[in-house]
């Protein structure tokens, strides 16, 4: 009989296989080692599976037939693996398990070492494996951390089998033996039948020489006790089991057929060559005891093994090492604690570079499914970003944002806004809601939906609408979001009242904007179709128990839809306030949830920073800013999928500029040669497959030939773009906590509002709001400030032209300039401050914005007031060519585009903001404008 064979029968030391795989399985060889070797269970581990998925092929088919059926989580993938490989490798070993009455025949299955710290996760994930596996010779895997041993006598107590691993100190394993004592007693008292629960304590061999080693060397002159302490310390522990076995509490449990913990030899590998290859096997024989051995170290003791008893020889000596090892000033106790910590640590490193591997070839059988993403940083940026990705890998980071934890950013209130991360899988179960409403829609016969919203209610839809379409059979999406009296009546003017149906979108329904556009628009319904019958064409996206929603029910809308309170207007676009405009115009509701699932899953908590999309563009984007200066977030996209921009805008500037720091956000910059440019910049460059610009993809080229930092997104399709949602909101969250910021608050926004508010209310008791004393005026033009600006600019006194060249000049390199005009949104005002903006790029490489107000005061107006002071801000506002009056309120819509304004630009004062107001008189707006861009090119 070989030596490996015989340690049963002759010594009762129970061999397991340190060691599972599934061509190992599948090819019989398991199967050989039991009947060949006597070989009475396995032990497997992160570190093993690593092995097996990650190093291997032959898990492809398995994984690549999962992925044809559609697509899965990552760690679905390895679940799926990893519990065939156990259920595959029980059934071998079942016959020993029947065999040995239940002793022997187990495989072992280790709970997710993420939650090694975490009683209660530890519990949740030990019963659901032990169902998903569902055979009785299943040991489910338990770290002896602190917060690990609770979950071992609760598990025990439900009378499930346990392997206890990382034990390393006598004193953790008699409180693990312990804690499987009373959970025995208590399943006991429920009446179960103790005899079917086994448990093996697993004790590390050669890990402790390994760290008592490399401590002894430091100590000096106690060389003697190199290769001995591992084997004494074990020593020690199995008379520890002996004396807790012999204790009445042990033996009236015995009585009723309980089956003693076993200690269970782990790590008998050995790690020094200088030491035998099967040191930590012979040394460690004896009767009640496992050794799990690894392939190697089990060819060993089969080639040149000795069967002896050695567990209980020597105990004396194993004592006297023990203490001359307390007298190098080396407690193993604390030696223990330290290999703890580094144990659970090794198997989330392995963990992380399984799940990885799994990623990766989920990223690859995914293919052009999935948008592509490449980011060419450069050597030196690239080494930064590369430690960002490494520190969010080893501090557990996406995981930790996942299972809300705000520490991962201020510590203020983060983890009430992320209700964000599972909206998609949540409105999955509402697509049969959205399905019906888009009947309805459809059935009512509307020409035009219109969404009346601002910020994250508007901007996501306008998306919608630019890429998607019309649908035949549906209304066309259109949106209003400006209160600029021209806008509005622009708005009505494209629409036919009767066959119209108004999306009103407003979280909490008390934000200014939707509801004056509500009472408009509803004013004019009842005038057209009835009191009776005009609320049959409007629709509420609103927070439960908003005012908005009270004002619905009031006025009879068709229909209520609610959004999530834990969701942030700027990340709703998933929900409700994104999904209801998209439903309403024909889009495929369940097919646009299931995309953006795709990336979801893909910057899902078990997705390892350096395969996770997500962590990996907002890692770039965080250290671009803080390392390297480069806080202008360039964005560049494909004809069909431009209007992105605009969106992403909103998320980057209102999450991130906040304390003196933040990202700026350029859309709309068309993309030009690199001289252009300062250093400041950071492009992300959304391609859309089929309907590329030759000219955007030279031109990206000639930036990244010249060092500056991109970030490629690639489409394969205009209906994949919600996968970008996903990604940029994950992203933003992650450069949101490499800043240290709280990303889903606004305060700066919150301020405008206020004193908006503040200034509306006052011109509704008065008639008007407060006159003001410009610093210079003419027939067209009148020029504003406050008294810091003004007094900064002293050529604004003597006219337009000399006031924006002063103005300008403000701005340093590494600065930005903003145009924010509250003007009608239109091609003609656009096209005339575009050319300008342009110009005073190339001219001066500065990074430069285009806004319309109202609506940039929910988007980047937050930056611009909370974040870095670099901006230098032009604010253009002008007389309406005629007001339009409100419904309900004393004052019209021209009204409350001035208080906005005006709200705005004290809000930049008193932030200490560069800023310049420019006023176009007598309602020419047009001719005002092109004077204005006139005057920013004289400056160049």
């Amino acid at each position: 009989m070989n030596p490996l064979k015989a340690l049963f029968p002759e010594q009762g030391q129970a061999v397991w296989l340190d060691f599972v795989a599934r061509g190992f399985v599948a090819q019989g060889k398991l199967k050989a080692l039991v009947d060949e070797d006597g070989l009475r269970g396995v032990t497997s581990n992160p570190s093993i599976f690593e092995k097996a998925i990650g190093g291997s092929s032959e898990y492809d088919d398995a994984l690549k037939s999962v992925m044809d059926q559609g697509d899965a989580r990552v760690i679905d993938l390895y679940e799926g693996c990893a519990v065939a490989d156990i259920q595959a490798a029980a059934d071998v070993l079942r016959p020993v398990y029947d065999g040995s009455d239940g002793a022997d025949g187990y495989v072992s299955l280790e709970v997710s070492p993420y939650l090694a710290l975490d009683t209660e996760e530890t519990l949740a994930e030990a019963r659901r494996l032990h169902k998903m596996v569902a055979r009785d010779n299943l040991m489910v895997k338990v770290p002896a951390t602190r917060e690990g041993i609770p979950a071992i006598q609760a598990l025990t107590a439900d009378g499930i089998s346990i392997n206890v691993t990382l034990l390393f100190s006598v004193g953790t394993y008699e409180a693990v033996a312990r804690a499987f004592i009373a959970g025995l007693e208590a399943f006991a008292a429920k009446g179960g039948d103790v005899s079917k629960v086994a448990s093996v304590a697993s004790f590390f061999i050669s890990r402790i020489d390994v760290a008592v080693d490399k401590a002894l060397d430091e100590a000096g002159g106690f060389d003697d006790l190199k290769g001995k302490v591992a084997i004494a310390n074990a020593k020690l522990a199995y008379q520890r089991y002996r004396a807790i076995h012999a204790e009445p509490q042990w033996q009236a449990l015995a009585r009723k057929g309980a089956k003693a913990q076993r200690l269970l030899w782990a790590s008998t590998g050995v790690k020094n060559k200088a030491y035998s290859d099967v040191l930590y096997v012979e040394e460690l024989i004896g009767p009640d005891t496992v050794n799990t051995m690894p392939p190697a170290t089990m060819d060993a003791f089969r080639d040149h093994g000795t069967v002896k008893a050695g567990i209980e020889s020597d105990v004396a000596g194993a004592q006297a090492v023990m203490a001359r090892l307390a007298e190098a000033g080396i407690n193993i106790e604390t030696v223990s604690d330290t290999l703890v910590d580094e144990g659970v640590q090794l198997f989330i490193d392995a963990a992380d570079k399984l799940l990885g591997a799994v990623a990766t070839k989920r990223i690859d059988f995914l293919g052009p499914k999935l948008d592509a993403q490449t980011l060419v940083l450069g050597d030196s940026l690239g080494a930064v970003a590369k430690k960002a990705v490494e520190e969010w890998r080893a501090s557990g980071k996406i995981r930790r944002l996942w299972a809300h934890d705000k520490t991962v950013w201020s510590g203020a209130d983060e983890d009430r806004w992320l209700g964000w991360l599972r909206i998609v899988e949540d409105e999955l179960e509402h697509v049969a809601d959205y399905e019906a409403f888009a009947e309805d829609v459809r059935a009512g016969g509307f020409s035009d939906v219109v969404v009346l919203g601002m910020g994250g209610s508007s901007l996501g839809p306008e998306v919608l609408a630019e890429t998607y379409g019309s649908h035949e059979g549906f209304p066309q999406l259109r949106i209003l979001d400006s209160t600029d009296p021209d806008q509005v009546r622009e708005t009505e003017a494209a629409i036919s009242l009767p066959t119209t149906l108004f999306i009103v979108a407003s979280k909490s329904g008390s934000t200014l904007e939707p509801n004056v556009f509500r009472d408009y628009f509803l004013g004019r319904m009842k005038e057209t179709v009835g009191a009776d019958k005009a609320g049959a064409h409007f629709v509420a996206v609103t927070d439960p128990g908003s005012a908005m929603e009270k004002a619905a029910q009031a006025d009879n809308f068709r229909k209520i839809f609610y959004g999530v309170p834990q969701i942030g207007g700027r990340y709703s676009v998933l929900s409700a306030f994104g999904l209801v405009p998209a439903a309403a115009s024909g889009i495929d509701v369940k097919a646009f949830l299931d995309t953006a699932r795709i990336m979801v899953r893909s910057c899902g908590p078990a997705v390892p920073p350096a395969q996770n999309p997500g962590v990996l563009l907002g890692t770039a984007m965080g250290a671009a800013a803080l390392n390297a200066g480069r806080d202008k977030v360039t964005i560049i996209a494909s004809p069909g999928i431009d209007t992105f921009g605009a969106w992403a805008e909103q998320l980057i500037a209102e999450s991130t500029g906040k304390e003196g720091k933040g990202l700026i956000p350029i859309d709309g910059e068309p993309v030009d040669v690199p001289a252009v440019y300062g250093r400041d910049r950071f492009f992300v460059y959304l391609r859309l497959d089929g309907r590329a610009d030759p000219h955007q993809d030279e031109a990206v080229r000639n930036l990244e030939r010249e060092g500056h930092p991109v970030a490629h997104i690639t489409l394969a399709n205009a209906e994949q773009l919600p996968q970008e949602f996903f990604r940029f909101e994950i992203a933003t969250a992650v450069a949101g906590a490499m800043l240290g910021i709280n990303p889903f608050d606004q305060p700066d926004v919150e301020a405008s509002k206020i004193e908006t508010k503040k200034l509306f209310d006052a011109a509704e008791k008065s008639g008007a709001l407060p006159g003001e004393t410009p610093l210079f005026a003419d027939e067209t033009i009148a020029l504003y400030a406050d008294a810091a600006n003004a007094g900064a600019l002293p050529q604004a006194t003597q006219g337009l032209e000399g006031a924006i060249a002063a103005h300008l000049a403000r701005a340093k390199d590494g600065d930005y300039v903003a145009l924010l005009a509250y003007v009608a949104r239109n091609p003609g005002h656009h096209a005339i401050l575009q050319e300008a903006r342009v110009a005073l790029r190339d001219k001066r490489r500065l990074a430069t914005c285009l806004e319309f107000g109202p609506r940039f005061l929910h988007s980047t107006g937050q930056a611009y007031k909370g974040g870095p002071d670099t901006g230098v801000f032009l604010q253009i506002t002008a007389d309406p060519s005629a007001d339009l009056a409100i419904p309900g309120r004393s004052l019209g819509f021209g009204t409350v585009v001035a208080a906005q304004a005006r709200g705005d630009f004290a809000v930049l004062a008193e932030r200490r903001r560069r800023a310049l107001r420019v006023h176009i008189k007598g309602g020419q707006v047009e001719a005002g404008l092109k004077r204005i861009a006139a005057a920013i090119r004289a400056a160049l």
